[in-house]
């Protein structure tokens, strides 16, 4: 299976599934001298950890990391760094009677029919789950940007209807972590975790919007055509599964204003070339433009609901309805954000080393 790799010269390839033995992460390209330990990786698994909060699945799953290679004496030694976690706490059970029907809004049908062979355990590769090995990656990766001062957040900004007011950098990255929700917006974020709970209340789920925020990177990153840095961000956060949408600055507001409104005005600040306004999200034609990044993805509905729905039976090859049982969360947004910041993550380390910002062989 092809696909599993995310980034050129830092490069991450995930492996594992929900319910198999183990999951993890082969992080490749990462500068020899740079100093990670255990404590790193395992406070981001944490941060993505299941069965934290009431809004988030039961399923207890301590995610605790181990290191099997790519590390001498605490620091990155230039081999791959290769990370797993062992699945603990799977119950198998809730999904023998899903194996011949595949369950609306999800990959099984189409994973069954592009491959044949399809783990329907929890979804198998096709799960949430596998996010640990993007999480591993964008950990090494948050280290690396750690050297040049350059902080990549996530925050949830709508769940279902409920909107938060707009919150400056420092604002969200103080509150952020404040609430279950995620939610930088101390108004918005107990409203929305109301929502989560009745949603799951009903056997229903819900979705929202995350925005991530590059902070501190510099101009020049991202190739001009056919591998810009808004297309590779983009490409990395629609791989993340739920998600139906990505926008970068304004995003499709863009079409509703004239271009007097929507182009970002240069000025100097210090000697530092600067944009009054950020409407493109820090990218122009593919580059950095040294102004912060802003990726919006809309992440839709959990789509495993304990409502009867309508399916079919792929042995019989006739008409069915199917309940869900098992764990699952109600809204993903919350959990989604440490997923968001790690394959950003991933992508901007990558992008540092391809533009020369970063030597590639060691720190």
């Amino acid at each position: 299976m092809s696909g599993n790799k995310i980034g050129k010269m830092f490069n991450v390839t995930t492996f594992g599934s929900s319910h198999g033995i183990a999951l993890g992460a082969v992080v490749d390209g990462c500068p020899a001298g740079l100093e990670i330990s255990n404590t790193d990786i395992q406070s981001e698994l944490n941060n993505r950890r299941p069965g934290t909060s009431q809004i988030t699945t039961s399923r207890k799953e301590k995610d605790e990391v181990k290191i099997l290679s790519g590390l001498f004496r605490g620091k990155t030694d230039g081999t791959p760094i290769v990370a797993v976690v062992f699945n603990r706490e799977m119950d198998s059970s809730a999904y023998e009677n899903l194996r011949n029907n595949p369950r609306p809004g999800h990959g099984d049908y189409t994973w069954q029919a592009r491959y044949g062979n399809y783990d329907y355990r929890g979804g198998g590769r096709g799960s949430g789950r596998t996010t640990i090995g993007q999480v591993i990656g964008g950990a090494v990766a948050k280290k690396v940007l750690d050297t040049l001062d350059i902080k990549v957040i996530s925050h949830v900004t709508q769940v279902g209807i409920v909107r938060a007011n707009k919150m400056e950098p420092d604002e969200i990255e103080l509150n952020v972590k404040m609430n279950s929700v995620r939610c930088a917006d101390p108004e918005a974020a107990p409203r929305m975790e109301a929502l989560i709970l009745h949603v799951k209340e009903q056997g229903e789920s819900v979705g929202g919007v995350v925005e991530t925020i590059v902070l501190n990177a510099p101009a020049g990153l991202g190739e001009p055509v056919f591998e810009k840095l808004d297309a590779d961000i983009a490409g990395v956060l629609m791989g993340i599964g739920s998600v139906k949408g990505v926008e970068i600055g304004l995003g499709f507001k863009a079409a509703e204003i004239k271009g007097s409104q929507m182009n970002d005005e240069f000025y100097m600040d210090d000697q530092i070339i600067k944009t009054i306004t950020n409407h493109a999200g820090g990218i122009l034609g593919g580059i950095s433009t040294g102004m912060p990044i802003i990726a919006r993805m809309a992440v839709k509905p959990t789509p495993s609901i304990s409502k009867m729905q309508k399916t079919v039976d792929l042995e019989s090859m006739e008409d069915a309805e199917i309940i869900i049982s098992g764990r699952h969360d109600p809204c993903i947004c919350p959990r989604i954000t440490t997923v968001a910041e790690a394959s950003v993550s991933i992508v901007i380390a990558d992008h540092l080393i391809r533009s020369g910002f970063i030597n590639p062989v060691k720190l």
